[in-house]
């Protein structure tokens, strides 16, 4: 039971809570201001720091204040005892969810400055949350009076089964930190799978990999899959990458008028294109005699992989164009014509079943 408290004390108790909640939003709506000027500044720390103020200042005066009220009240066991262990569990939580949002930003900010695109690995994200969140909880359990030394235990014990039932996640987990760690991978990189799909890797997170192709459609690939498959980045070692284009001429050609028009072209192609390297100087190398024609390969340099696909269009447009004014030819095998056989006439039809008839 409690004692009876004065008005006054009560009036006094009330007013603490009531101040601390009142304080709390201000600080929040001041660090709110904080943290827009702070987006303005180049580096990312005041950012953090901000918000981290901005989000605990709420609760911290909110749990002061009751605090306060709940000493002033002057408060009975067993009543006292457990409001006192429940404004202890909402400080270890608060501190913990804070600490781990602070963390979780911090390892983001750290991804973003080393990979340089618009999203991070969520895997290490999701990693350092769920640790931080799971310290505190059990250092929670342990203020409130709860043993985790049983816990960790049973933890231990049963962590062969989970880890049995929870296989194929585990697998995806421990792939995507391997692919991560070797840093073959990373998110922003342009790749293509054995299986066909290409695209921009979006994020890897504790379970798959997600790509989004240039049709703008996501792919999901489980990370275990991803570590396993062949593929092809090509934003490693560089982001600049060959592009190949096959072309025949007729047999009358000038092999060497042909290599100079072409080359013109291709030049042009490269200082006008967006997307072409301005200074790379292109190739061609014959290589074949075809059914008809003569076959080479005009080699161009494209500042990424998405790029080739308008180089390859301009330069087919303006290498059909110069050759149509050069008088150069480009042969192609003319379609089969199929003439349908003849229908059988009434007559001789007739003609067939009667002698069919005799001979029987």
């Amino acid at each position: 039971m409690t004692r009876p408290a004065d008005i006054m004390s009560f009036t006094i108790a009330s007013a603490c809570l009531v101040g601390g909640v009142v304080l709390g939003i201000l600080l929040r709506a001041l660090f709110g201001r904080f943290v827009q000027r702070a987006a303005d500044t180049p580096t990312q720390w005041d950012d953090l720091w901000w918000g981290m103020l901005r989000q605990i200042a709420l609760p911290a005066t909110a749990i002061t204040g009751a605090w306060w009220a709940t000493n002033i009240l002057r408060l009975e066991e067993p009543v006292r005892g457990f409001i006192e262990r429940l404004l202890l569990a909402a400080i270890v939580l608060t501190v913990s969810v804070t600490i781990a949002q602070f963390a979780a930003n911090m390892v983001r900010s750290i991804a973003l400055a080393r990979s340089g695109v618009a999203r991070s690995a969520s895997i290490f994200v999701l990693l350092t949350r769920g640790t931080i969140i799971g310290t505190g909880v059990m250092v929670l359990l342990q203020s409130i009076g709860i043993s985790v030394a049983p816990l960790l235990t049973a933890l231990g014990v049963g962590g062969l089964a989970v880890a049995l039932a929870l296989q194929d996640t585990l697998r995806n987990l421990f792939a995507g930190l391997q692919i991560l760690a070797s840093k073959k991978v990373q998110p922003g990189d342009f790749v293509r799978l054995d299986t066909g799909e290409e695209g921009y890797v979006e994020d890897i997170n504790w379970r798959n990999t997600t790509v989004r192709q240039l049709s703008g459609n996501i792919v999901i690939v489980p990370n275990a899959h991803l570590a396993d498959t062949v593929m092809t980045n090509y934003h490693q070692p560089v982001e600049e990458t060959s592009v190949t284009v096959k072309v025949g001429v007729s047999y009358d050609s000038d092999l060497d008028e042909v290599e100079r028009i072409t080359l013109e072209v291709a030049r042009e192609v490269q200082r006008t294109v967006e997307g072409a390297v301005p200074d790379f100087e292109p190739l061609i190398r014959y290589n074949g005699f075809g059914e008809l024609r003569i076959e080479f390969s005009v080699i161009l340099r494209a500042s990424e992989a998405t790029a080739q696909y308008l180089m390859v269009h301009e330069f087919i447009k303006r290498l059909h164009r110069r050759y149509r004014a050069e008088n150069i030819e480009i042969p192609y095998k003319p379609y089969d014509t199929i003439v349908p056989a003849e229908p059988a006439r009434p007559e001789r039809a007739e003609l067939e079943r009667a002698e069919l008839t005799a001979a029987r």
